[in-house]
């Protein structure tokens, strides 16, 4: 295993040739956007960059090639990755870098029209062609504009690919473990199925495979990632024992302190899987399950395959079976056609169940969706002034919440550390980068160690907290 510990995307790596013959190492800078998901496919790609002997730097402007791997699902995604590409292309004719390599779910969904409104672009690389991004890498420099770039693009094929031998981009106490690929839920506003096709899953001897290389590689908290992770072991491959059945193996790894489960689907979440979470003492607490939205006719326009009944009764179970744990949600917000009253609903809804975790997303049209097709979308500004609406309404619940931790005390995992001692942590209702944090003054402790500690005071939706003692041994950095 390959790791980049604490640092970013843009950090500085350098191994020696393997494989693939070099003159001198390409210095390769590399920009990885999106979700968890894509994160996963960026590290995998720079650790076959590094093993084939490029170095990767964190100066764009020293780099022979510049990577960017994209992420395609919303059109705020697509104008940010539209800006890096461009910038790319900028600074290869500018007299930068020698090539600019694009890769991701936007060159799946969109190659073509991404091709039209940047020119310039060297090598494209397709979700399902990450195995070609050193061909693409070191492909011949072009001299303008005008050259027909190198394609890397195949239709979606029916298996998962490994995710061993990366170059982790989070720090090296954490990591994300992707389970399965694609999607079959076809809900109306989600470009997911076009993008990365059907649902498949990786068997359990892979997934525990994988896992033991990352708690080999230092890490003790893994993350459980796929489009829809109650999915996983159904459809056309049926896996005995699902997802309860791949909690229960992870839960036997030494050396494994927590297993996050993200991604949950509502209407495949079962009592097994609950239990499951429930029983294994390093599954977390912790369930982030989008719902979108409680009103059930927007429900049924979303294509979720549940309604507000079903919903209520979910949550109200999750809670019964889990004690203390915590619950996760996004929402959409402007969805075609809602009405004030169905907006109105959703913000009395989220100030009723009172959601440890809220995010909301103005809906995004996308218009190779049914969704899009839709008539009656509703207006920027509209969207805007509801999703700001619901994130004040959760704001005035997670402020509450913070409030009543104030004299708890509880284990957090250091994440970070600063030159005076003071590290941001996480509790376990608290995932990496999506949720708030606990600050720790002088917390006597590196990286990688889990300290109990005694929360003192909120700031925002962050806790403050100092450390009462170190409850587990502190990682090798």
């Amino acid at each position: 295993m390959l790791d980049i510990h604490d640092c970013s995307v843009r950090s500085v790596f350098l191994i020696g040739n393997v494989g693939i013959k070099m003159t001198q190492p390409q210095r390769v800078a590399f920009v990885s956007l999106g979700c968890a998901k894509n994160l996963v496919d960026s590290e995998k790609m720079l650790g076959q960059l590094a093993e084939a002997g490029c170095a990767i730097t964190v100066d764009e402007s020293a780099a022979d090639v510049i990577v960017v791997n994209t992420c395609g699902f919303l059109e705020a995604s697509r104008t940010e990755a539209d800006d890096i590409i461009a910038e790319a292309v900028a600074n290869k004719q500018q007299g930068g870098a020698q090539r600019v390599v694009v890769a991701g779910c936007l060159v799946q969904r969109d190659k073509q029209a991404m091709l039209d409104r940047i020119p310039g672009i060297d090598a494209i690389v397709g979700v399902n062609n990450r195995d070609d991004v050193v061909r693409a890498v070191l492909g011949k420099p072009s001299s303008g504009i005008e050259r027909n770039p190198d394609v890397f693009l195949s239709d979606y094929h029916p298996f998962v690919q490994l995710d061993t031998a990366r170059l982790r981009i989070t720090p090296r106490h954490y990591a994300y473990l992707r389970i399965s690929e694609g999607c079959d839920q076809k809900c109306t506003f989600c470009t997911i199925p076009s993008i990365r096709g059907r649902m498949h899953c990786k068997p359990p001897s892979v997934v525990m495979a994988e896992a033991r290389e990352l708690v080999s590689d230092g890490v003790v908290e893994i993350s459980l990632i796929g489009q829809d992770t109650t999915s996983y072991g159904l459809g056309e491959d049926p896996i005995e024992g699902g997802l309860a059945g791949l909690l229960r193996q992870l839960n036997r790894l030494d050396g494994l302190k927590w297993i996050r489960l993200m991604y949950v689907y509502p209407s495949v979440l079962t009592d097994d899987m609950l239990n499951a979470v429930a029983q294994c003492d390093r599954v977390c607490n912790y369930i982030d399950i989008p719902l979108q939205h409680i009103n059930d006719r927007i429900l049924k326009a979303m294509h979720r395959r549940v309604d507000r009944r079903a919903t209520e009764m979910l949550l109200e179970k999750i809670r019964d079976r889990i004690p203390g744990v915590t619950i996760r949600t996004t929402l959409i917000s402007g969805f075609p056609g809602e009405t004030q009253a169905e907006h109105d609903e959703l913000v009395q809804f989220v100030k009723d169940f009172q959601f440890d975790a809220l995010g909301v997303f103005p809906y995004s049209l996308e218009p190779d969706t049914p969704a899009g097709r839709m008539p009656d979308q509703i207006s920027d500004t509209v969207k805007r002034e509801r999703t700001e609406e619901l994130m004040l309404t959760q704001q005035e619940v997670a402020f509450r919440a913070a409030d009543a931790c104030v004299g708890t005390t509880f284990p957090v995992l250091v994440d970070s550390v600063d030159q005076d001692g003071h590290a941001v942590a996480r509790h376990q209702g608290q995932a990496p980068t999506v949720d708030g944090v606990v600050q720790v003054a002088r917390a006597g402790a590196a990286p990688g160690a889990f300290i109990d500690v005694r929360c003192t005071a909120r700031e925002n939706y962050d806790l403050i907290a100092s450390p009462t003692q170190v409850s587990l041994p502190v990682l090798d950095t």
